[in-house]
């Protein structure tokens, strides 16, 4: 690792969507080790470290539980069915805001943006989420402006994607932020993924945000 290493904690969770967390773990990670080394170091958090079953059953081990996990620098909470319970668990939310508090980006992708709102860190400020969840954002969180006409909304140090593979824009959206425009055009290239997308619905970088 350099000094200029960000870690990046995806939570993970029962039901968790799986293009959810593995398309932003793939943008990061292949940046930290390929692209520009040491820029990104990846890892995956859980309630505990046993084994769980994400949507459509596929069995993933968490790297660490949530006590364990080392400090974070960007937060990342994917979406999926798995997020219904967890807007009334207590101690995840808790959690969350935790290492909110310390993190220099919160992101959320899909659904994930439920359990930001149920912890009070969308008030006051736009957010997005699944198309088909965005009555229910409205309703966790009422003091917030909910997008339904952007893909990834940026608030300045909260983030928010749409449904699923809208995460993977978002990622790279973090990278052209904290790295570069070119870093992210050539993690982009290196994955064969079509980054950036049509222009006019790209997220704009928020007045006098970090």
């Amino acid at each position: 690792m350099t000094a200029k290493t960000r870690s990046v904690g995806i939570l993970i969770f029962p039901d968790v969507e799986v293009l959810d967390f593995c398309g932003p773990f793939e943008v990061f990670s292949v940046c930290g080790h390929q692209v520009a080394p040491g820029s990104f170091e990846v890892f995956t958090v859980a309630q505990s470290r046993e084994p769980l079953l994400a949507r459509n059953g596929l069995e993933i081990v968490p790297r660490y539980a949530l006590a364990e996990a080392p400090p974070i620098d960007l937060l990342l909470v994917p979406g999926g069915q798995g997020t219904r319970p967890l807007v009334n668990d207590a101690e995840l939310l808790g959690w969350i805001r935790a290492r909110a508090e310390k993190a220099e980006l919160v992101l959320s992708v899909c659904t994930g943006a439920l359990l930001l709102a149920k912890c009070g860190l969308l008030d006051g400020i736009a957010a997005t989420t699944h198309h088909l969840a965005l009555d229910l954002l409205r309703s966790l969180g009422p003091q917030t402006a909910v997008r339904d006409d952007q893909r990834v909304v940026d608030n300045g140090r909260v983030i928010t994607s749409a449904g699923v593979a809208a995460g993977i824009d978002m990622s790279f959206h973090v990278l052209a932020r904290l790295v570069s425009r070119e870093t992210a055009e050539a993690t982009a290239r290196y994955i064969e993924y079509p980054w950036p997308r049509d222009e006019a619905r790209q997220p704009k970088r928020p007045a006098g945000g970090s």
